[in-house]
């Protein structure tokens, strides 16, 4: 039979997926190829010449503190942000599933700031925390209030979790709603008939059919943070005194800020692995959850 050759199969696939697999590679592969070439190489990012200087970028990189302060840093910002958002938005799925009134408005309304760059955010946001809550905090006499928080070392990262949280916990909710459809309503009614209260019934039968759901989110999540960029820029730059930098900011800065483009990039595959690694970890867990339950 002719649809058993392999020639026939070539065909099939170069007709539907040949224009797909030439812009991924690209896109994608070929770029990564050469960014795995410069980081053995001493590039400045501008001049032609491109010095070959072998494993000498990933010495520099483990020996750059600053590098590694900004990834634990990240580390910390990941895992607070990662779980408020999906609790903020499991509660808000749950609430918008129960059948209250204008509960499609308000999934629209929730999902808006996912839709707002993260530039732009950033800005706006800035001036929320600079201008409107100080003032509204000298006008009641809030201390807490009374100065930026972006003016401090802990307060900055505070920013940066609150905006995160208030950016993804909308798109992550229609997620966690889509988990909440799923799960049939006889479930929950044979249930509730076996004397299970509605709270009850959400733990032990809805959370369970709903590991893939959980699974999507926190994979979406982790990697979003591992790799803030642009609300780390317009919304404190790093600062004060470098304390919120993240690891994607010290690596563009590195690369194209301080025009040391190979160790920018041996420092970029290193958070792009770990990033990998710890995404590819929670995906396999939670894929052997779902399946043994």
């Amino acid at each position: 039979m002719e649809q058993n050759t392999m020639k026939y199969k070539v065909k099939q696939y170069l007709m539907f997926a040949g224009v797909s697999t030439v812009l991924f590679s690209a896109v994608v592969i070929l770029p990564f190829i050469y960014g795995l070439y410069l980081t053995f190489t001493s590039w400045d990012g501008v001049s032609k010449d491109k010095p070959f200087v072998g494993l000498a970028n990933y010495i520099a990189t483990f020996q750059d503190a600053a590098y590694w302060q900004a990834l634990g840093r990240t580390l910390i910002y990941s895992v607070i942000a990662v779980i408020l958002v999906n609790v903020v938005a499991f509660f808000l799925a749950y609430l918008l599933t129960s059948g209250i009134k204008g509960q499609n408005f308000f999934r629209a309304g929730f999902f808006v700031p996912n839709l707002i760059g993260g530039i732009v955010l950033g800005y706006v946001w800035k001036f929320v925390f600079n201008r409107a809550f100080v003032s509204l905090g000298k006008s009641l006499s809030v201390g807490a209030l009374s100065t930026s928080w972006l003016a401090t070392t802990n307060g900055a990262m505070a920013c940066l979790i609150i905006v995160s949280v208030w950016q993804y916990a909308g798109y992550m909710m229609l997620i966690y709603v889509a988990g909440f459809m799923s799960v049939s309503k006889s479930l929950m009614e044979a249930a509730q008939i076996d004397g299970c209260t509605k709270t009850q019934a959400t733990i032990n039968v809805t959370i369970p059919l709903m590991r893939s759901s959980f699974v999507q989110c926190l994979f979406l999540t982790i990697t979003r943070c591992f790799m803030v960029y642009d609300v780390n820029l317009s919304l404190t730059k790093g600062e004060p005194f470098n304390s919120s930098v993240m690891a994607a900011m010290h690596v563009y800065n590195q690369a194209f800020t301080y025009k040391n483009y190979g160790t920018g990039q041996a420092e970029a595959l290193i958070l792009f692995v770990v990033c990998a690694i710890v995404g590819v970890t929670q995906v396999y867990i939670g894929k052997k959850g779902e399946v043994a339950a």
